[in-house]
């Protein structure tokens, strides 16, 4: 005898099945998701150290070419002295903009020179990703 009560074509997920591996995967997102971020701002923290000590150090071969350090960081493209030690452009490529877009902020009183990333809010001061970096 054939059973004809038999539950064929009935293969496949039900709605609650469904929701319970959306929830899974929703705790999963949420779980990961920050330190996936936390990640991106710790490279660009890195980055901007990083083109810290880059211009830094392109900045101590002007002073050593020149005598000081530049009034600003265009001098190291550009000879702004009219001094004929002037041996540049110190940096391959134009001064470069810190990770988050913003231009460094640089000071210098031709002896001695600071240079800072606002981080990631573009303003002084703050905490976290918006701290200043400097050298």
């Amino acid at each position: 005898m054939i059973n004809t009560n038999s539950k064929q074509g009935n293969q496949g997920f039900t709605i609650i099945e469904l929701l319970i591996v959306m929830a899974i995967l929703g705790m999963l997102a949420v779980m990961v998701a920050p330190n996936l971020f936390n990640k991106a701002d710790g490279a660009r923290h890195d980055a901007a150290l990083s083109q810290i000590s880059a211009v830094g150090s392109a900045l101590a071969t002007h002073r050593l070419d020149v005598g000081q350090y530049p009034d600003e960081l265009e001098g190291l493209m550009v000879n702004t002295t009219g001094r004929s030690t002037w041996d540049g452009p110190y940096l391959n490529k134009e001064v470069p903009r810190d990770p988050w877009g913003n231009e460094y902020q640089y000071t210098s009183n031709g002896s001695s020179y600071t240079l800072t990333s606002f981080g990631a809010d573009g303003r002084a001061g703050g905490e976290d990703n918006d701290a200043d970096i400097s050298n």
